[in-house]
């Protein structure tokens, strides 16, 4: 396996978020959740686009029958491949907009939110469903982040991120709910804190850390297997991309820093670093 990085894109992205590799067209999506653009690159001909959005967007996810689900600052969102746009769940609040989401193995949306002040319990982890069914699952978080769920389906994985833990549940996929929440690790003082993260083929759990300057892997027992060092400390988020799943796309941020790394925002990737596992589309 490579253990060093490369730039996929250099970028000056202000809060670099959220990478999905999107099978169908064979490009990674990622954000600049301040920024409020939506980028994508092809690995293969190095294209990339850029979309602005009207409001800070905490994820976008590919749809089954094409275009984005789009996690914003009022709500969840449907952006269809014409550009056009409506609402799937408006809920705006004061201070709070969305954060990171993830696509459950039924291909419902699990979508984090957070307060711009960072208030404790501010956030919540909602569900919501194409056809537009909404139920909070956790109410009371403070950063929602990292989210995602082991091969078989039957453990999801999550991150408050200022509890420095990466909790995991038993997840019932027939009621799509989660039960017996236990803590698989807890970021040591100094080592950063855990933001977003993804799963492999083996059951593995990769971790972005921010303040950490690193992704490191964990296995299902919770030890400490790998870690990828990275430049620039704003490591934010990760996930398997590319024709085969096994290059790792890290995204960063620029923002809060007083001198930056040149490479702060950019979008790296480490090259055969794994396995992943492919990922469901949004189900509306």
């Amino acid at each position: 396996m490579s253990t060093g990085f490369e730039v996929a894109v250099a970028a000056e992205a202000t809060l670099g978020e959220g990478p999905t590799w999107d099978a169908a067209t064979g490009r990674l999506v990622w954000l600049d959740i301040l920024g409020m653009r939506i980028h994508t690159y092809d690995p293969a001909s190095g294209r990339r686009t850029v979309r602005t959005t009207e409001q800070h967007v905490g994820a976008a996810k590919p749809r089954a029958g094409g275009g984005l689900v789009l996690n914003l600052r009022d709500g969840v969102g449907l952006l269809d491949t014409d550009g056009g746009f409506r609402w799937l769940h408006h809920e705006p609040a004061a201070g709070r907009r969305g954060n990171d989401a993830a696509v459950a193995p039924d291909g419902s949306l699990w979508a984090g939110t957070m307060r711009y002040d960072e208030a404790t319990g501010g956030g919540t982890l909602t569900r919501l469903t194409g056809a537009g069914e909404v139920r909070t699952i956790l109410p009371d978080v403070t950063v929602s982040n990292g989210t995602g769920w082991s091969p078989d389906g039957r453990l999801m994985y999550y991150t408050d991120t200022p509890t420095r833990c990466v909790d995991v549940f038993d997840y019932d996929a027939d009621g799509a709910t989660v039960a017996n929440r236990r803590t698989l690790v807890r970021i040591e003082e100094g080592a950063g804190f855990p933001d977003g993260l993804t799963v492999d083929a083996e059951g593995c759990v990769w971790v972005a850390l921010w303040d950490g300057g690193a992704v490191r892997r964990y296995t299902p027992a919770g030890d400490l297997d790998r870690v990828v060092t990275l430049p620039t400390p704003r490591t934010t988020a990760c996930a398997f991309g590319g024709p085969d799943l096994t290059d790792l796309y890290v995204t960063t941020a620029r923002v809060g820093l007083t001198s930056p790394h040149p490479l702060a925002g950019s979008l790296l990737v480490v090259p055969g670093a794994g396995k992943g596992v492919p990922q469901p589309a949004f189900a509306g």
